[in-house]
């Protein structure tokens, strides 16, 4: 959609410099804005009515004269109603005061009250728009929109280091514009520019699409021949072909899904050609221009060459570039974008755009992943709203006046585009002209002369109105301008036509204010943000042509969104050089992306990776397994002498000990028929005693047994105990494992090669303790499964997947050659980490990956466990993050000293940067913390990085699990399993995407499995004290 009026046309053709608007008044209006906001809420807001126009208060009346300040003038019973009526709060009216006295109004006074709104209106037509923009970024309900809130596919704003040459092609209503742009990456604060405007020949908005998109290749092609010159860039090109980036600027409305792919929905503005309509428009362009260089290149003559048969005589039109180039369609845009484009300059980020002129348009920033009719869910998108369809639902018919009404009436689209009938310059003339038939009509102005001229459709233009508007010089221009319409006025008809143009124009301004506060109150909270500062690119007649457009813009939009604080940025020549800065942004994101890839693309797996990491897990199991290659399997398959899952029949009190670390857990567990019941206490273990001897340290925690016993009063109790020792061992019987050696800080001595249950049963007869019995010792991961057992008999696998990872399964006892005997199943603790510490992953550690393992206290150890775990993501990232800063990919290439540091990128915070919702200003205020000075791009890719390791880590330890249920399928001979999964660690139950990556990757990998994953509850301690429970009820059966 275009908004703004059509290019003024070319005389001779000349070049020519941009045409920029003219010189606006002091930008003083912003600094006025408060205080124009106390006027529009009277003169005290918390007592007094909203003053309408003309609204008596007591023996004073509110006035405005003719430079916008308040007087408070004393009341003259004699005086008109309507002298000198120039009151711009008319737009914000009192509903009472509208009501008031109707019968006794003057038709100026009712005049002027149907074109005030009420502030508390404006704050419902507010949350209209709001829900009508939701209903438009919504997927089901985008149809039914009337604000269409259209994808733009344009991700970011100028950063200022945009350079090089790019074309524009904008087609206006009867005219083609070429502009050639050069930006020089200064900040966008000096870009060159050079234009030529074509006219278009008579017949060709009518005829055949072909040849309008070959007519506006010529005019490509030709406007080349005259810019390009043979040494232009000859230094950067040696001679080569020069790539000219195009950005097309069609006005029309569009079914936009890339930034280069736009079909055309429909013409209008006089166009009717055949053939393009449900056609890609940049398809159609590009197609043209290629074949207008082919052309060119052939030396033939062009085709269609009549079209620019007045170009002939001059001899620049004969000729072709000395260089040859390739010009390719970048980019499809509006003129509100590209507003909003032009105003983003280095140092100054512009998110909004409006463009007040014959039409009425915005666009803003919106997170991206709100933006559900596009595929981009990352960081933020430029949004289209198409708002002068707001209303069409007949949502603004309250505040339609008989003078709008019938202006829509005689519009070529009657009951469409409601809102952009009631501001747009198009229209804004003919509301007043109609306004003032009525009240001629009434006999309130022109009585006793002829105003006929009035009927006239056009006869009174928008400069008309704004001279009228802008007057300061009391009636005298005013008259000057009616007297030429062919008005015979008197002073009183100029002071109301005066009154009319205002109330039209203060309208028109502050329905553009109401439609920004939606905009700003809805990008103040989807970026869930307390207060919003944001700039605000403006263009077109309305803005530069009334002088208290600006003003009454910031003033009305801070009192229907004060949490919200706008700059107005002026544009300048938006769908020119904004087109420009569209196409640049563009190529830089595009390049950027190329480069990002190329980073990222070694931890990127192809489902062939992943098949071949299955298949690599699957023959490190069977090494594992047996006799003869376990010592040298990387996956050690540990037999855990856990025979038996729960199967609901257990019952009873057993204990639990929970030690890994330098406090450690006691637990009674209750099992009943109803559930089970659980009571624990958490120890300290000294210092002093961790590295003393092992008989003080077992002492110590026999000890703590006996407190806990008894404030559980269980010391008369002979209670089965399930202890979880999470130190290396190799355990030779369910409740017989020997200590390989200490980790966390311990260093007990004399424990190293010794049965870690036996020293615990010595230290209990030291005690002369007889209130327990350990019939078991076990790992987190079998606590894991155990626990999950006792809920759902189908859990046969244990996963952790936290500051570590780990599996078991029940495997049969057939295939453990480790372990004498063929009958049943055994539980077989995988110790998967040390998966590829033979090198048989090699070939998918990355260059981030191996400089990660090299910094940790065992390099070359449990390498699985670091491509997975928590205690490692994080530093992946920074690694990552610190190639993309050299790479001047982040942070603009600026040093990040803080990024140098190990480990202060924490897992969490891919935890928390992925979650699906979290506004991009949280990402940064995130990485503000970590004293990461970062842009939203930035927050963008970093959440990118974030969610391509945290990816690659579900997908991994997915193919590990598919090994392992697809042993177990073939194990039993079945076409189909159907098996649980236990799961606990942090990794897995707090990101957000971890473990659904997890199981859509296992689905695929394992079509034959039907896997359920159940959350852990206290693996370590439920699940051990289960142990201890199903190895009871085993013991009990054979007696």
């Amino acid at each position: 959609m275009d908004s703004r009026s059509s290019r003024p046309g070319s005389q001779d053709g000349r070049f020519g410099a941009p045409v920029r608007a003219g010189q606006r008044r002091s930008l003083g209006a912003q600094e006025q804005a408060s205080r124009y906001a106390d006027r529009l809420r009277g003169p005290s807001s918390t007592t007094a009515p909203m003053l309408g126009p003309m609204t008596v208060m007591g023996q004073t009346c509110l006035l405005h004269d003719r430079r916008g300040s308040v007087k408070l003038m004393h009341k003259d019973e004699s005086m008109d109603p309507s002298w000198s009526m120039d009151v711009d709060s008319r737009f914000l009216g009192n509903t009472q005061n509208q009501h008031r006295d109707s019968s006794t109004a003057t038709p100026i006074q009712r005049a002027l009250r149907s074109l005030g709104i009420p502030l508390e209106r404006l704050h419902i037509m507010k949350g209209h728009m709001m829900q009508d923009m939701c209903k438009g970024l919504s997927r089901q309900t985008h149809a039914q929109a009337k604000v269409r809130m259209l994808p733009t596919y344009i991700c970011s704003t100028p950063n200022g280091t945009e350079k090089g040459n790019f074309l524009v092609v904008e087609l206006c209503q009867n005219q083609v514009r070429t502009l050639l742009v050069t930006l020089y990456g200064d900040g966008n604060m000096s870009p060159q520019m050079m234009y030529k405007i074509f006219d278009m020949p008579e017949g060709i908005m009518q005829g055949e699409g072909e040849a309008l998109f070959d007519f506006i290749a010529q005019c490509v092609s030709q406007f080349l021949a005259e810019t390009i010159s043979s040494d232009t860039n000859s230094s950067d090109t040696n001679g080569s072909e020069l790539y000219l980036p195009l950005g097309f600027v069609f006005p029309f409305s569009c079914r936009q899904t890339q930034l280069d792919k736009a079909e055309l929905l429909f013409w209008s503005k006089g166009f009717s050609c055949s053939g393009v309509v449900g056609k890609d428009v940049v398809q159609l362009l590009q197609a043209a221009i290629d074949k207008q260089i082919n052309q060119n290149k052939q030396g033939e003559e062009e085709a269609g060459g009549a079209w620019l048969s007045s170009w002939r005589g001059r001899k620049s039109s004969q000729s072709t570039p000395g260089q040859p180039y390739r010009v390719e369609v970048v980019a499809l845009i509006n003129d509100t974008v590209g507003t909003m484009m032009t105003c983003s300059i280095e140092g100054r980020a512009c998110e909004v755009a409006i463009v007040a002129d014959k039409g009425s348009n915005c666009c803003f920033m919106a997170e991206a992943y709100l933006v559900e009719t596009a595929k981009e869910t990352s960081g933020r998108m430029c949004v289209n709203t198409e708002w002068g369809w707001f209303g069409d639902d007949g949502t603004l018919n309250d505040i339609f006046t008989p003078y709008d009404e019938s202006v829509d009436q005689e519009s070529s689209n009657p009951g469409e585009k409601r809102f952009e009938k009631l501001v747009g310059t198009l229209y804004i003339a003919e509301i007043v002209r109609h306004a003032l038939i009525a009240l001629t009509a009434e006999k309130s102005i022109f009585t006793g002369t002829n105003a006929a001229v009035l009927k006239e459709k056009g006869v009174l233009t928008m400069q008309n109105v704004q001279e009228i508007v802008n007057s300061e010089d009391g009636i005298t221009e005013v008259k000057r301008i009616l007297e030429v319409l062919g008005l015979q006025p008197s002073e009183r008809d100029c002071g109301r036509v005066q009154q009319i143009c205002r109330a039209i124009m203060g309208r028109a301004a502050s329905l553009h204010a109401t439609g920004l506060s939606a905009i700003l109150s809805y990008m103040c909270q989807t970026r869930e943000l307390e207060r919003l500062t944001v700039n605000v690119g403006v263009e077109g007649e309305l803005f530069t042509g009334y002088a208290r457009f600006e003003e009454i813009l910031l003033s009305v939009s801070r009192l229907l969104s004060p949490e919200c604080m706008a700059t107005l940025v002026p544009s300048r020549d938006g769908s020119g050089r904004g087109a420009a800065m569209v196409t640049a942004v563009a190529l830089r994101l595009a390049a950027q992306r190329r480069a990002v890839d190329e980073v990222l693309a070694p931890l990127r797996l192809s489902r062939d990776d992943l098949e071949k990491v299955q298949a690599l897990m699957r023959q490190e199991m069977d090494r594992g397994l047996c006799k003869e290659t376990n010592a040298t399997a990387s996956v050690r398959m540990l037999p855990t002498y856990v025979s038996h899952t729960p199967d609901g029949t257990e019952q009873g009190d057993f204990l639990a000990l929970d030690l890994g670390g330098t406090n450690f857990r006691v637990l009674v567990v209750r099992i009943r028929e109803e559930g089970i019941s659980m009571a624990s206490e958490i120890y300290v273990i000294p210092a002093a005693i961790m590295q003393g001897t092992g008989e003080e340290l077992f002492d110590h925690i026999l000890d703590c047994i006996i407190d806990f016993q008894m404030k559980q009063k269980l010391m008369t109790h002979m209670l089965p105990l399930g202890f979880t020792f999470s130190f290396p061992c190799k355990q030779v019987g369910l409740d017989k494992a020997l200590l390989l050696t200490w980790t966390k800080g311990f260093s007990a001595s004399g424990c190293v090669g010794e049965d870690i249950v036996q020293l615990l049963r010595d230290a209990a007869k030291r005690k002369r303790h007889l209130g327990m019995q350990v019939v078991a010792l076990v790992n987190d991961t079998v606590g894991t499964m155990m626990a999950c057992g006792y809920d759902d008999p189908r859990c046969e696998i244990g996963l952790i997947v936290g500051t570590g990872t780990n599996a078991c399964y029940m495997e049969e006892m057939r295939n453990v050659g480790t372990v004498e005997g063929d009958e049943g199943r055994m539980c077989i603790n995988m110790e998967w980490g040390a998966f590829g510490d033979n090198g048989c992953l090699d070939h998918l550690f990355t260059h981030f990956d191996k400089v990660v393992d090299e910094s940790t206290i065992n390099p070359g150890k449990q390498r699985f466990e670091k491509l997975i775990s928590g205690m490692y993501l994080g530093e992946i990232v920074r690694q990552i993050l610190m190639v993309m800063v050299e790479k001047e990919l982040l942070f603009q290439g600026k040093p990040c000293p803080k990024l140098q540091t190990k480990d202060i990128f924490k897992t969490k915070f891919l935890s928390t940067i992925e979650l699906n919702g979290l506004a991009l200003g949280q990402i940064r205020t995130i990485l503000n913390e970590l004293e990461l000075d970062a842009t939203f791009e930035d927050s963008a890719l970093m959440r990118e990085v974030c969610q391509t390791v945290s990816l690659r880590a579900a997908q991994l330890c997915a193919a590990g699990l598919a090994a392992v249920v697809e042993k177990m399928r073939e194990n039993r001979g079945l076409d189909q399993l159907s098996v649980t999964v236990g799961v606990d660690g942090t990794l897995y139950k707090l990101h957000p995407c971890f473990s659904s990556n997890l199981q859509k990757t296992l689905k695929d990998l394992a079509p034959k499995c039907d896997v359920t994953f159940l959350l852990s509850e206290d693996g370590s301690g439920k699940g051990a004290a289960l142990v201890a429970a199903v190895a009871s009820r085993a013991a009990n059966a054979m007696e």
